[in-house]
């Protein structure tokens, strides 16, 4: 058995009649690239092949009685491949748009807590051959990095394959634990709690003379500052905008590239960092659109940037090693240039923030509250934030580093892999980007309702990069 983190606990305790916990990535391959005939039965072979490898797709929740503790992992004893693993396919021949919406569907549903957390759907009928994978799994077991991880697993770099173990690593499924011997494992927990408890007090306290942004209560809503200080500095409160209302449980997904040589090429002449070019113009892209709509807030826009905190030991380990920034993105600001730079300076300054920060203070906390009072605090929060008043930040722009040489799906040359994340009442907007092989992947999901137009933030972001360009080289 495996327990769960308070961050893994807190992507369950998130979800609602309108929110999910899970998240997924679609890929399109080639399949006149494998070696011999391809289908459906390749790929089941392959996650065959390779489920002892893959611990996210074999274990299944156990809730401790009352939610006193945390809940376990243990190793599904009726796990069945054929219930995660579907085959469909859109009408041929299947264009983007098509695929896109089908899996706005598919995402939008919620999977099964007595079952493993993962499904995959193979898509068949795509224009030119090419077939796509979907895959979701819940944000309970996995963060961006351990992601990609199991991708690295199921992907190869070489058409014939590779050899990846014995059935000397086969994994047995395990007995579900009895109420009573869960309680007895959490009492432990339960009594060291108080001692976790003023640790991470020690630690906040020890944190905060480097906070400069959080010295008042004032300060933290945009009051008592200058004007720079003041556009620059993320506030406990974002401004309100057409994207922070309460979401609805329909979605809409949309995916595209973008050149990275190109953005490398804006990165180097302005001097900055890649993720800062695509915060950039992802927020000259929302800055259009909000304008477009009559709804452009004289403050910027606040965005969640999540980061990774997974150490070199920790690599290949199940859950979230995962913390997040916040900072203004500059959709105030016209001029493209004037909005890097503007980025620029607001990412220096959230790093520092963060970097004040013990970067376990997130997963502490979290670990600190029993799930039941995390759960139901959880849903008063979110119940509190469905009018968009108190979040603070808009929307979430997430940047995964992926390979940059060819992969290959039992064979299948992968042409794109393209993230499917998550949204919340308040910020009904995530862009989350993934580089492979000369290109940034965008996928941009929104509420269905809020964003009907979100194909035109997409097609801006590309304008935007373009502008950016031309604006610096």
């Amino acid at each position: 058995m495996h327990q769960l983190s308070g961050i893994d606990t807190t992507f369950l305790n998130m979800e609602t009649a309108t929110q999910q916990g899970h998240v997924g990535g679609v890929v399109i391959v080639d399949p006149s690239t494998a070696p011999g005939p391809w289908g459906f039965d390749s790929i089941r072979r392959l996650i065959e092949e390779r489920i002892h490898l893959l611990p996210p797709f074999r274990r299944r929740l156990v809730t401790v009685p009352l939610e006193v503790d945390n809940p376990y992992w243990v190793e599904d004893a009726d796990f069945d491949l054929d219930f995660h693993l579907r085959h469909i396919a859109v009408p041929h021949p299947g264009g983007r748009s098509e695929l896109a919406e089908l899996v706005a569907r598919i995402h939008e549903r919620p999977l099964d807590r007595t079952r493993p957390l993962w499904e995959m759907y193979v898509i068949e009928g795509l224009e030119g051959g090419r077939v796509a994978t979907y895959t979701k799994l819940h944000h309970a077991a996995i963060d961006g990095v351990s992601g990609a991880e199991i991708l690295t697993i199921l992907l190869d770099p070489d058409p014939a394959g590779r050899s990846i173990g014995t059935t000397e690593d086969s994994w047995e499924g395990q007995a579900i634990p009895s109420p009573m011997s869960l309680l007895l494992r959490s009492a432990v927990r339960i009594a060291l709690s108080p001692a976790h408890a003023l640790r991470v007090g020690y630690e906040l306290a020890r944190s905060i003379p480097g906070l400069k942004p959080l010295r008042s209560l004032p300060a933290l809503v945009g009051l008592g500052r200058d004007h720079d200080e003041f556009l620059s500095r993320p506030t406990l409160i974002a401004p309100r905008s057409l994207l922070n209302q309460p979401i609805t449980a329909h979605r809409r997904w949309v995916f595209g590239e973008v050149p990275l040589e190109t953005i490398k090429a804006i990165k180097t002449a302005a001097e900055t960092t890649v993720n800062n070019v695509v915060i950039s113009v992802s927020a000259g892209a929302v800055r259009k659109w909000l304008l477009e709509h009559g709804d452009l807030p004289e403050r910027s826009l606040q965005a969640l940037i999540p980061i990774s905190i997974r150490t070199e030991e920790e690599q290949g380990e199940i859950g979230n090693k995962v913390s997040g920034m916040i900072a203004p993105i500059g959709t105030h600001l016209a001029d493209p240039i004037e909005r890097l730079t503007f980025v620029h300076h607001t990412m220096e300054i959230a790093r520092e923030t963060h970097q004040a920060t013990p970067a376990t203070m997130l997963q502490d906390f979290a670990q600190f509250a029993p799930p039941a009072i995390a759960a139901r605090a959880a849903r008063v929060a979110y119940r509190n934030g469905r009018g968009g008043r108190w979040t603070p930040f808009n929307l979430v722009i997430s940047n995964v580093p992926g390979p940059h040489f060819p992969l290959y799906l039992a064979g299948a040359q992968l042409e794109g892999h393209y993230p499917v994340s998550a949204i919340t009442d308040g910020a009904a907007l995530n862009i989350t980007l993934h580089s492979y092989l000369g290109q940034l992947c965008f996928g941009l999901i929104a509420d269905r309702d809020l964003v009907p137009d979100l194909a035109t933030i997409l097609d801006s972001i590309q304008d935007e990069v373009a502008h950016l360009e031309a604006a610096v080289l």
